[in-house]
């Protein structure tokens, strides 16, 4: 019982596009300077930028911040795959 992580609480902050601090962490999967793939309370979460570093890391209490140029972040559900074909699949069914 010495961890103290609430963990339903899962949000994201975004600041000037160049800093996203997340809560509600389990692990980070894998990560280099173009993506960063996070496992959250929530589901899987995938970070896509540019010149991405990790600032900081607290295991604990489930907290990342990221800083570099940010792209986009989805999560990947794996019951969106059928819902994801896209613009190009929706046009070719």
């Amino acid at each position: 019982m010495g961890q103290e992580r609430q963990s339903n609480d899962h949000d994201i902050i975004l600041k000037s596009r160049k800093h996203l601090d997340i809560t509600g962490v389990k692990q980070v999967e894998s990560f280099d300077n173009e993506e960063f793939l996070l496992e959250t309370v929530m589901g899987f979460l995938s970070v896509r930028g540019q010149n991405l570093h990790m600032k900081n890391l607290n295991v604990e209490q489930g907290i990342v911040s990221i800083e570099g140029k940010i792209f986009d972040f989805v999560y990947l559900d794996q019951n969106s795959q059928d819902k994801s074909k896209g613009f190009f699949g929706k046009l070719f069914k």
